[in-house]
């Protein structure tokens, strides 16, 4: 009998059998019917994990342990109760993340395949707990169901789509492009400013290409990943759509709708598979078809306005030379600045102002640092 396999199952258990009796107890106290209701159903999760685990034992020849709760876990779990469904769900939400991580640890170390999809298997439906305890707060219901619906209208993930990309493209060009410059036109001394415009333009290039080919690479990884998870979520629903379906339930239910409502509708939900399968990967994993947009769309925005957002600084030393172009120079920039910092509150959301008077700010005290820095490390700046 392989000894670490039973511990590690034995403690599991005890993990299980201490997580439903927490909910329990937190259900008594709880006055409201609905979340009332959410805690007995994770409460019966916790009791099949446990039921999982006893099985597994039973079959290896073991079986639970049989000493009890000790009195400190006993007492801590009291005084957790006692201290508010608001607190305690906070609380439970962590723990659940911490068996989350500790279950995948352990099914690392296992070796036999079945032990392995246990206990990974359990810890997916730990991460879904703690998805549903962290929408428990203190919102009413119509308030859930705004926020939602809200949410479900304009996704504001992954920086506003190729639009955000394009914005902080632009961002990233001109500020890493005015630094480049200003140190070189300081490093140049007013003299020949030929090479800030050789560095300015290598600089563009150089940042539109690290830019483009990182929103590629990145955006082709989420999507790479969202559909691995949709593969994983389309396996468990062909193995437990019990259990999914009552996972979905719990999730309508957090948006205000009765126990009957929640169950109804994913019922319905269940009878087509396919949005069963979107619906239920963005309420556990919040994972959405449309909130990846297009890897080649977002790469060429980004290409283009960090390009467009490089080459500003630049353009005065493309028909100018010396201060006169170091002059210009600065001044298009630092309007430059200020338009991208209007422009990013779309992105944002912040006061426009606020965030074209922090860009500016920004902008012009890195061209002062790099133009100081530049002078200073100048064979003129030593005098040579």
């Amino acid at each position: 009998m392989d000894t670490s396999l039973i511990r590690v199952l034995q403690e599991s258990w005890k993990k299980e059998q201490a997580g439903a009796a927490t909910y329990r107890q937190l259900a008594s106290r709880e006055p409201d019917e609905r979340k009332k209701n959410i805690l007995l159903k994770l409460a019966d999760a916790e009791d099949q994990h446990a039921k999982k685990f006893e099985a597994r034992l039973r079959e290896l020849g073991s079986a639970p342990p049989t000493t009890r709760e000790g009195w400190f876990d006993t007492l801590r779990r009291w005084l957790l109760v006692r201290t508010g469904t608001d607190n305690a769900v906070k609380r439970l939400e962590e723990t659940e993340d911490r068996h989350s991580a500790s279950y995948n640890a352990d099914a690392a170390s296992m070796e036999e395949p079945q032990d392995k999809d246990l206990l990974h298997g359990v810890e997916r439906e730990e991460k879904v707990h703690a998805k549903v305890l962290s929408s428990m707060d203190t919102l009413t219901s119509q308030e859930k169901l705004d926020k939602h619906f809200k949410n479900e209208t304009w996704h504001t993930g992954h920086s506003g789509g190729w639009i955000g990309q394009a914005i902080y493209g632009a961002n990233d060009g001109l500020g890493a492009v005015f630094g480049i410059v200003s140190g070189m036109a300081g490093y140049s001394a007013s003299g020949d400013t030929t090479i800030v415009l050789m560095a300015g333009i290598a600089g563009t290039l150089a940042s539109a290409l690290s830019m483009g080919s990182g929103a590629y690479l990145s955006r082709k990884s989420e999507r790479e990943v969202y559909e691995a998870e949709i593969e994983r979520e389309r396996q468990e629903i062909e193995d437990n759509p019990e259990e999914e379906k009552h996972e979905l339930a719990l999730f309508y239910e957090l948006k205000g709708f009765t126990a009957d409502e929640a169950a109804a509708m994913s019922e319905r939900m269940m009878l087509q598979p396919e949005r069963f399968l979107k619906t239920i990967a963005q309420e556990e994993l919040g994972l959405s078809a449309s909130s990846f947009p297009n890897p080649v769309k977002e790469a060429f925005s980004a290409t283009a306005a960090t390009a467009i957002g490089g080459i500003i600084p630049v353009l005065p030393f493309l028909f100018w030379s010396g201060m006169t172009a170091v002059v210009l120079s600065l001044a298009i920039s630092t309007l430059a600045h200020f338009l991208v910092g209007v422009l990013k509150t779309i992105v944002t959301g912040r006061s426009w102002w606020r965030s074209a008077l922090e860009m500016t700010l920004v902008g012009v005290v890195t061209a002062a640092i790099a133009f100081g820095v530049g002078l200073l490390l100048s064979p003129k700046g030593h005098g040579g």
